[in-house]
């Protein structure tokens, strides 16, 4: 039954995400903040039909700690589940992502409209500069960027390295980080086509200020706070 739920769930989404990229050679020229409210669409649309065909549901707390002004956030990176989730309860945002997604037909013609940091992951301390550069372009166009230190998707209970490429750039761009948990991959798991109905938590912490601060210490920081709200998420399953 999780099987054919979740087999609904993606053939819905990707007719609708066909229907919603056709229009997009025409936004091109249109400012941003009409771009990203259209495509927001489709998040909305993902997150609701998420709901009917899998009964998953999210719940979020602690978003009076989000500051006044674009922050770079760096979060618990489970499943996909994340990326779509975070586009409806943060400010406009981008994000630093690996450019093969970019090559997705339909889904990746839109993401690049988002104005995406999309790095080459082999490439070193290119991509690490590359992140810097043009994510402090976008924090000063007023954009949020979103950041998965982990680097990739791991499973519920794990644990990956978190690099300190988005502690760089809050660093570098004088900005404070916004830790956020979740367990969404109890849920929408790394791997495997099935998911499980319930309702994913995302726990958003305090901002943390980065003045005078190193990278390596504001990604230390930020992971603490990440890593000691997921006992609790993970034992809500």
């Amino acid at each position: 039954m999780g099987t054919l739920r979740a087999s609904l769930f993606y053939l819905g989404l990707s007719l609708f995400t066909i229907a919603l990229v056709i229009p997009v050679p025409l936004l091109v020229v249109a400012p941003y903040g009409v771009r990203h409210r259209y495509l927001g669409l489709w998040s909305r649309f993902a997150l609701w039909w998420l709901r009917l065909t899998c009964g998953i549901r999210y719940r979020v707390e602690g978003l009076e700690h989000l500051p006044d002004r674009p922050a770079v956030v760096l979060a618990k990176h489970q499943s996909a589940w994340e990326t779509i989730a975070f586009q409806q309860f943060l400010p406009a945002q981008t994000w630093v992502l690996k450019r093969e997604l970019l090559w997705i037909p339909f889904f990746g013609w839109g993401l690049a409209m988002t104005k995406p940091v999309a790095i080459d992951r082999k490439a070193g301390k290119q991509a690490l500069r590359q992140v810097v550069a043009q994510g402090t372009q976008r924090l000063q166009q007023g954009l949020w960027m979103i950041v998965f230190p982990e680097g990739t998707r791991m499973a519920a209970g794990q644990r990956g390295r978190y690099a300190v490429g988005g502690g760089m750039l809050a660093e570098k761009a004088a900005v404070p980080v916004v830790p956020i948990a979740h367990n969404a991959g109890s849920f929408w798991p790394r791997q495997g086509f099935a998911k499980r109905s319930g309702i994913v938590r995302v726990v958003i912490g305090p901002p943390i200020d980065t003045s005078g601060k190193s990278a390596a210490a504001i990604t230390r920081e930020a992971e603490a706070w990440i890593e000691s709200q997921m006992p609790a998420l993970e034992a809500m399953n």
